[in-house]
């Protein structure tokens, strides 16, 4: 890491003829790409590594060709030699979804989607003039293959997992059909690939837009249900609907031409459909292969959201064993699969969580039934070795960038979490009280406490579950910040 700070230094110093005030590690994305944010005279700006040259060159090129057409996407400063790193606008850190999250579904939120929708319009018909395409990271196209691709790996990796009977020839026929059906779409433009709310940058209440890297030519109608059909943003149906057709009169005016607005909408659903499976089919790989916690959690949501467009959509094609198959897939049996039990204000559980050192003592279980989970958390590297560290807590942001980038520290509390969950689960149906559960290192301040909190969100997020959080060491490490 000393490494690649020193080279993003050197360019910034190299680009602005004087070094930088501070540069921060920013917490890593699902990508391989590592941030950092990088100060000088009261100004930000980003700067990106990564070993990753093609996917560099199609991100650099791909925003200096909007740029060009004033399209709102973050500037590019300069690139080193080796095109490992580069130096971008800092657009700052509140995405579509923080403010929707933040205001509500109101006024206030509508009009950033609006703004959304329109500058969408634009990147994709007034972007694709000229694009190279030739520089995209996998298939120039969002074809048959690519839909194809799409709709097997929900198979794979959600379907399949369920272990219900169904005729897989005719299963293969209808996807077949589905990806052939939209495949012949009359309007194909510029595609994000995934474009949703995260990736959606509110600046001075102005949107921009990042990580379009992924990007090919594609249905206009693929981004918009990618937007407007995020679970996590839950958007009535009626901002659903209107959202849309405010979309399409752009599209017209850019165009400056009529669409078929019927059949449009008819593609449109099938696109949602798509991007819907595609999502499950992350959260199965993600969440069921890999057992990370967040993706599980995200599973119900996502099965509601697929379970409200199978009853309440159309796409314009017969499908009949993939459609025999979705209806069972959002039925309620399989909902319960994925739907924890969940605490009501009735409930009698209360877990009690601590963090400890092992050089004080052990937290005893004072409850009627005793027992409960110790974990060890000391074969964690800790951050209590390095001197930046040495005054902070768990609590920290610092502390917990450390450790979700530097340590196995997500490994180990998804295994943690897969064991407590039984616990949990089977104490909420028994009607039991208590739990007690300790983690512990070596002076109870770092490790253990960030063990410790996160466990609790845990448990309040999946299973609205009573939590009593003590940090048993506390008195300790407060005095010496």
């Amino acid at each position: 890491m000393e490494t690649i700070i020193t080279g993003v230094e050197r360019l910034f110093a190299s680009w602005k003829q004087q070094p930088a005030d501070r540069i921060e590690k920013l917490p890593q994305s699902g990508s391989d790409r590592v941030y950092f944010r990088v100060y000088l005279a009261g100004a930000t700006f980003i700067a990106t590594y990564n070993l990753n040259v093609k996917e560099n060159n199609t991100f650099i090129s791909f925003s200096r060709h909007f740029s060009s057409k004033s399209l709102p996407v973050p500037e590019v400063y300069c690139v080193n030699e080796e095109q490992t790193i580069y130096i971008q606008q800092d657009l700052g850190t509140e995405s579509l979804l923080n403010k929707l999250e933040q205001h509500g579904h109101h006024h206030y939120a509508y009009t950033l989607f609006q703004k959304s929708l329109k500058a969408l319009a634009s990147i994709q018909i007034k972007g694709n003039d000229g694009l190279d395409y030739d520089l995209c990271l996998t298939a120039k196209e969002f074809g048959k293959q690519a839909i194809l691709s799409d709709l097997l790996y929900f198979k794979y990796y959600f379907l399949d997992t369920l272990r219900l009977p169904y005729d897989k020839q005719a299963m293969l026929d209808d996807f077949e059909a589905l990806s052939s059906y939209l495949t012949y779409t009359e309007h194909k433009y510029f595609m994000f690939r995934d474009f949703q709310s995260r990736n959606i940058i509110v600046q001075n209440d102005e949107v921009h837009f990042i990580d379009y890297q992924g990007g090919m030519k594609g249905a206009l109608q693929y981004d918009v249900a990618s937007l407007l059909w995020q679970a996590k943003a839950e958007l009535s149906e009626e901002w659903k609907d209107n959202l849309l057709n405010y979309y399409m009169d752009e599209v017209e005016e850019l165009l400056n031409r009529p669409i078929d607005k019927n059949t449009f909408t008819s593609q449109y659903n099938g696109y949602v459909l798509i991007r819907l499976l595609q999502v499950m089919g992350a959260y199965g790989f993600r969440g069921l292969f890999e057992r990370k916690a967040h993706f599980l959690a995200s599973i119900p949501l996502a099965l509601r959201n697929m379970k409200f467009f199978i009853e309440n959509k159309r796409i314009g094609i017969a499908t009949p064993e993939f459609d025999r198959m979705l209806r069972l897939m959002v039925s309620d049996e399989v909902m319960e699969r994925f739907t924890p039990i969940q605490a009501n204000e009735q409930t009698p559980l209360v877990v009690e969580i601590n963090s400890f050192s092992y050089k004080v003592k052990l937290p005893v279980d004072h409850s009627e039934n005793g027992g409960g989970f110790m974990f060890d958390m000391r074969g964690i590297l800790n951050p209590g070795r390095f001197d930046e560290y040495k005054c902070l807590s768990g609590k920290d942001k610092s502390v917990q960038d450390f450790l979700e980038q530097r340590t196995k520290m997500n490994e180990f509390l998804n295994s943690v979490w897969d064991l407590i969950d039984i616990t949990v689960e089977d104490y909420l149906k028994r009607g039991f009280t208590n739990l007690m559960i300790n983690f512990g290192c070596t002076g109870g301040q770092h490790r253990s406490v960030y063990a410790a909190e996160q466990t609790a969100r845990h448990l309040r997020n999946k299973y609205k579950v009573k939590v009593e959080l003590n940090h048993t060491n506390q008195h300790n490490w407060r005095k010496e910040l």
